[in-house]
């Protein structure tokens, strides 16, 4: 079982087929950042369409139970999620509906502060709001994820104790690899394991500290990581963005916000998309982690787990089995 956290690609049928050639099993999509309600209803039926236009190779999951089923038949499950607050507006209500629409995974801020707390690159965390802590306990009662990828500290850490479920990080890595505030401190780390969270650790380059980061280098952290919070807390959450514009770039950095330019963990000398690693290039090369782990030491079963099964447990404590 292999199951990436969280990918943000421009979708087509020539990148469902490399989720196949690479073994993936199940992908959490992004259907929305800055988008309003509306925009976001939109988003969700070009996957409806893709859903039917491509069902020999991709279907919907809103359970653990449909993600083994979808591996059975040799299709990829997909689970669709949020990387940002904004389609509830200021309308609790809304988390319901889109819940009955098949979304499962919500991340309560994109880098920026929103109405429910502050994301990673705010000067200020005003920690988890009063409006936070509504659309928290009404995720909880649904069956949806709490996501805090680019949640700043604070807020981050307010949410893992307020959750009554496990929470995720579906895309970040340690600061211990690379210090830049899209990643988590030992202190966020620790919180999420001990309430029984999940990390995905990031193939994005910016965030391992550049392409000429090895995988040795790359496993090693994974030990360390397993090391400080228990293998049964470690997964993947690649952020693969293939096939994206740099106007989608843009996109993601500035939304509708600002008119300045924003580099997020990139930088004015290096502001496109970045190269990737040789030894992940694409979604397809998930065989080459799979054998990192191995040659880093990791048993068969411990890879396994690594590899999707400490996901696939995580997906059925929380939306279902």
């Amino acid at each position: 079982m292999i199951i990436d956290a969280l990918q943000t690609s421009n979708w087509d049928r020539e990148l469902f087929e490399e989720l196949r050639a690479g073994g993936v099993d199940c992908v959490h999509v992004t259907v929305a950042v800055w988008e309003s309600a509306r925009e976001t209803l939109s988003q969700i039926h070009r996957w409806y369409r893709w859903f039917r236009e491509h069902d020999d190779l991709i279907v919907l999951a809103t359970s653990a139970r449909e993600i083994v089923a979808a591996k059975a038949e040799g299709k990829t499950a997909v689970i669709l999620g949020f990387q940002n607050s904004s389609p509830f507006e200021d309308d609790l209500g809304l988390v319901e509906v889109f819940y009955r629409l098949g979304v499962r995974v919500v991340q309560l801020t994109y880098n920026n502060q929103s109405l429910l707390g502050a994301g990673c690159y705010e000067p200020h965390d005003s920690g988890l709001t009063r409006y936070g802590k509504e659309v928290v306990r009404e995720l909880n009662r649904l069956g949806m994820v709490v996501d805090l990828s680019h949640v700043g500290e604070q807020t981050t850490l307010d949410a893992i104790a307020f959750s009554q479920r496990p929470v995720a990080v579906t895309h970040a890595n340690p600061k211990f690899l690379h210090d830049i505030p899209r990643n988590k401190s030992d202190r966020v780390l620790r919180a999420l394991a001990e309430r029984g969270g999940m990390f995905g650790c990031s193939l994005y380059p910016h965030l391992i500290g550049g392409r000429q980061v090895t995988l040795a280098q790359y496993t090693g952290m994974i030990a360390r990581l397993v090391e400080m919070i228990g293998i049964d807390h470690v997964g993947f959450g690649s952020d693969a963005v293939r096939k994206c514009t740099p106007d989608y770039l843009n996109w993601l950095r500035m939304g509708r916000w600002t008119q300045t330019a924003d580099f997020g963990p990139g930088s004015a000398a290096n502001p496109g998309w970045p190269e990737w690693q040789e030894w992940f290039q694409t979604p397809a090369d998930y065989p080459n982690l799979r054998q990192g782990l191995r040659d880093q030491g990791f048993s068969e079963e411990e890879t396994a787990k690594i590899m999707g099964g400490n996901w696939l447990r995580f997906f059925g404590e929380v939306i279902g089995d």
